[in-house]
């Protein structure tokens, strides 16, 4: 997911016997599958734990621009530069509409940003790992983008209404970025060089295990899960959700002609599902707390783009403050 470890501010979750009052009514509403919008009363850890989910997926969204406009540029073709020119839009547009959603919650997006420049506000620990070669922009596609629907479709269906509306036309779009991801690998893979199927592998064997952490930590050790789901702000555990990407995956890779970097990766009959090895935990904490490969470089990138377009935004409220007061002279 592009949100993890979101802190909910609730230490232990109360069942609906437990509630009273306006909590209980919002309960039932939620248990009933009343949508809450953004005018209707709401408790202050529901409103501050879609800020922190809201606004996190929205900065991973444009940090998440930076590996893949890093081969811009250096891309093969002119149609797939003009499909990854498509995608990274893309992107800058998701983190528009997530911005959007998190403001109807009564937060100021200037606050948003400032929060993610100055290193107090989190993004997706996945891209704050570096593209090295072209097949990693086929990696992102099909395991990063792949992994986020899985985690977004049930999103469409949360309890806030102005996120669940935003998620539908991402999840459109997400499902664009996820099919040219596996189709450039289906190019590389299927109809390339042994050195292109090399560097396919080469990338697999990079981007699974990140990709499988995107997910956020073990059930087991996510204490603002149960409260999450609770208010179906989440709909599955970050288990379940991952366990389905597995099971998605390793067929695909199958076809892919790649090799799962799992040893422990072994089809379960009587589970109907794969078994997969240990995730190394320690890496995904120390990304999450700012020591990856690229967390400093993504920082600095962002930093310097709100820095150096300054003076769009200081002309657009010049333009715009020009024309409210001919407005009112009129």
């Amino acid at each position: 997911m592009y949100a993890q470890l979101v802190e909910t501010g609730v230490k232990s979750v109360r069942t609906v016997d437990q509630l009273t009052g306006p909590e209980l009514a919002f309960q039932q509403r939620i248990d009933e599958g009343v949508r809450i919008e953004a005018k209707d009363w709401m408790p202050e850890a529901y409103r501050k734990t879609l800020v922190r989910q809201i606004s996190q997926h929205a900065h991973s969204e444009i940090v998440g621009m930076l590996p893949e406009g890093n081969w811009i540029t250096r891309a093969p073709s002119l149609k797939r530069k003009a499909i990854l020119l498509a995608k990274v839009q893309d992107e800058a547009g998701h983190g528009l509409y997530l911005y959007s959603a998190a403001e109807t919650l009564g937060v100021s997006r200037d606050d948003l940003v400032d929060d993610l420049h100055s290193g107090k506000a989190k993004y997706s620990s996945i891209f704050n790992y570096p593209t090295l070669s072209w097949a990693d922009i086929g990696m992102i596609g099909w395991l990063v983008d792949g992994s986020a629907i899985i985690n977004q479709i049930p999103l469409c269906r949360c309890s806030y209404g102005p996120y669940a509306r935003a998620m539908v036309r991402v999840c459109k779009e997400e499902s664009f970025h996820q099919r040219q991801g596996y189709d450039l690998l289906i190019q590389m893979c299927l109809h390339g060089t042994q050195a292109q199927k090399e560097m396919c592998q080469e990338a697999f064997n990079r981007w699974w295990w990140p990709a499988l952490m995107m997910f956020g930590p073990s059930d087991a050790d996510s204490p603002n899960s149960a409260q999450s789901m609770q208010w179906r702000i989440k709909l599955f555990s970050n288990d379940e959700l991952r366990q389905k990407m597995v099971d998605q995956t390793v067929p695909q890779a199958d076809y892919l002609g790649l090799k799962v970097p799992d040893p422990d990766l072994k089809w379960n009959e009587e589970r109907g599902h794969y078994d997969f090895g240990e995730i190394d935990w320690s890496e995904f904490y120390a990304v999450i707390k700012g020591h990856g490969p690229c967390n400093r470089e993504r920082l600095q990138a962002r930093v310097k783009a709100h820095e150096e377009g300054a003076w769009v935004r200081d002309a657009f409220m010049a333009y715009a403050d020009k024309h409210a007061r001919n407005k009112a002279a009129a």
